[in-house]
Parts: C-alpha cells; structure tokens; sequence
C-alpha cells in the first residue's frame, strides 16, 4: 500500500504561482510512475501531468503544457507539481496518483490516490 497526502493547495489571484506536494509513505514511490489529476465542480477527473518512475519521461495535457511542471525527488519520497500562470480554469481539486506501471493519462490506471488539494485561481 501507498499513502499518499497533497498539499500546497490554496487562493491565487490569475497569473500567480503555486507548487503542489505530493508526499508518500508506506512504499518507496520510485517503484511508481506519478500522476497529477484535477476535477472541477460538475466535471470529471482530467489527466494534468505524469512523470516516469525514474523522472526521465514527462508527458502534460494540451491545457496545461508549457505553464506546469511535474517533477520528483525519489530520495524524499515525494511529487512536485509547479504551476505558473495560472488561470480561473484552472480552479479544482488537485490529486496526485500511483501507477505501478507505465507513465498513464487515464485515471483508471492508477493504483493509489490521494486525498486532494484546493486550488483556486481568482480572475
């Protein structure tokens, strides 16, 4: 099992920046390919961005591409999700994911799931 807890959530004017944390405990999370997923009011899960188990491959969604970056630090155990430049758009829950498997874009693939963060873009 993999715990996983995000954090770094928070109010944003448009334009601003904020890096999402994604901590894990239980196993090592360079075992895992890590995923960031979002879900706005009244929409389903979107893919935001995932990163291989080694941090040599990153893929992003066509939304996001450009203004976020993925990145990791297996010796912390731990995901970053940089986003710069935000927008209303933007605005949901932010989650990260486990993916014992290939890098993935669909939710169904991941094995683990956080709990969420907050993320809100003012205009």
């Amino acid at each position: 099992q993999v715990q996983l807890v995000e954090s770094g959530g928070g109010l944003v004017q448009a334009g601003g920046s904020l890096r999402l944390s994604c901590a894990a405990s239980g196993r090592a999370l360079s075992n895992y390919a890590m995923g960031w997923f979002r879900q706005a009011p009244g929409k389903e899960r979107e893919f935001v961005a995932v990163i291989s188990w080694s941090g040599g491959s990153t893929y992003y969604a066509d939304s996001v591409k450009g203004r976020f970056t993925i990145s990791r630090d297996n010796a912390k155990n731990t995901v970053y999700l940089q986003m710069n430049t935000l927008k209303p758009e933007d605005t949901a829950v932010y989650y990260c994911a486990a993916d014992r498997s290939r890098p993935a874009r669909t939710a169904r693939e991941y094995d683990f799931w956080g709990q969420g963060t907050q993320v809100t873009v003012s205009s």
